[in-house]
């Protein structure tokens, strides 16, 4: 059965946060954790890979020709995966709203879920070594503080960057996502009337 990676959760004071979005009313279980990892939120589309194939976050969602190479790395990544795995993702071979110029790879991967459960971050990054993937550029990794996620907002450039996520460096059940896992982005993220999926399709550029 294809399963929906869940939602993201928004940091308190995101300004990307719309009516339609859920927000993390109190950060106090995130804070207390012993580690936190924070990572750049990539300006993609989520993107899950299984045993079976992959899938945008919708597992129904229509056919769009940007959407080829994803099913074609998929194919290669696949027949490793056992049927309980998901690797999740940004796939970034499509520009959205801002236009990347050197990427190491159109899928950038940040989750490892095994049976329900979000891998720690360490194993995590073992695992996409196996597989050949390439992670999501890591801000801060770390003990977790207000600091820091103060600092990291600080740090952004809004003009290059979405965001960024910020979750617990241990592993956690899908279920704990909405205390474990958030997120904050930019005001006005989206800049284009037309979304991405009834425009003409612009590929970012790989390094």
């Amino acid at each position: 059965m294809l399963k929906k990676y869940g939602r993201t959760f928004h940091l308190p004071g995101s300004p990307g946060a719309t009516s339609d979005d859920k927000i993390m009313r109190d950060i106090s279980a995130l804070m207390a954790e012993p580690e936190v990892v924070i990572t750049e939120k990539m300006d993609g589309e989520n993107t899950t890979i299984h045993a079976g194939g992959c899938h945008p976050r919708s597992p129904d969602a229509r056919y769009h020709p940007s959407r080829d190479w994803m099913k074609a790395f998929a194919a290669g990544i696949s027949p490793a995966l056992t049927a309980g795995e998901r690797i999740v993702c940004e796939y970034l071979y499509a520009r959205h709203s801002i236009a990347y110029a050197a990427l190491p790879s159109y899928f950038l991967g940040f989750a490892w879920i095994l049976d329900g459960v979000i891998q720690p971050w360490d194993r995590t990054i073992e695992r996409f070594g196996e597989l050949g993937i390439t992670s999501v550029p890591v801000l801060y990794y770390g003990k977790a503080s207000r600091q820091v996620i103060d600092q990291a907002i600080a740090g952004l450039d809004l003009e290059a960057q979405e965001g960024f996520v910020a979750r617990a460096a241990g592993g956690f059940a899908e279920a704990e996502m909405s205390r474990l896992l958030a997120k904050y982005v930019r005001a006005d993220h989206v800049q284009t009337d037309i979304h991405w999926m009834n425009a003409e399709t612009v590929k970012n550029g790989l390094a």
